[in-house]
């Protein structure tokens, strides 16, 4: 290698390339309810992110000073956000906005999990609470109830809120 940043730009190329095969394996087998196949896409993300914060901040913070990915490393992760673009659209999600807010959401969680609670599961159990909320934003329906082996469908907890709370 020639520089620091030489080696870098290797290692970004790598880890995007890295995560890029990750996803493609797992999109090959998403849910077919859209809210299920997001929050699994969200979960591939995180996992990946959380699981070697070195390569996170590689990949997603630019803690580098000076270092700007080559072309042809920066490629995987172009590719990987068409990935995900093309995912939301499929489903009916077209306006860029939409996106932007997707991914700073998983972003913020995943900084949120690495900052406060590296190597616990403290916002790893909200992200599919997290992407529930922004598919709320942006109009995906709720996935179908699913049913038990008896055919009943299992009752779900009931979530306070102050107009449900009790006021005495």
């Amino acid at each position: 290698f020639e520089s620091k940043h030489a080696i870098y730009d290797a290692m970004f190329g790598q880890a995007w390339s890295e995560y890029e095969q990750v996803e493609l394996a797992e999109l090959a087998d998403l849910p077919r309810a859209p809210r299920a196949a997001i929050r699994r896409s969200a979960r591939v993300f995180f996992d990946f992110a959380v699981a070697n914060p070195a390569r996170h901040q590689l990949m997603n913070q630019r803690t580098i000073p000076g270092f700007e990915p080559s072309a042809e490393s920066y490629a995987p992760a172009v590719r990987v956000l068409e990935l995900g673009r093309q995912l939301l659209h499929s489903l009916g999600v077209t306006d860029q906005a939409d996106f932007d807010i997707a991914t700073a959401i998983i972003d913020g969680m995943i900084n949120q999990q690495l900052s406060n609670d590296p190597g616990g599961t403290r916002w790893s159990v909200l992200l599919d609470r997290a992407v529930d909320i922004w598919a709320d934003g942006v109009g995906i329906p709720p996935d179908p109830p699913t049913q038990n082996r008896r055919g009943i469908q299992p009752r779900r907890p009931r979530h306070r809120t102050p107009s449900t709370r009790s006021t005495s």
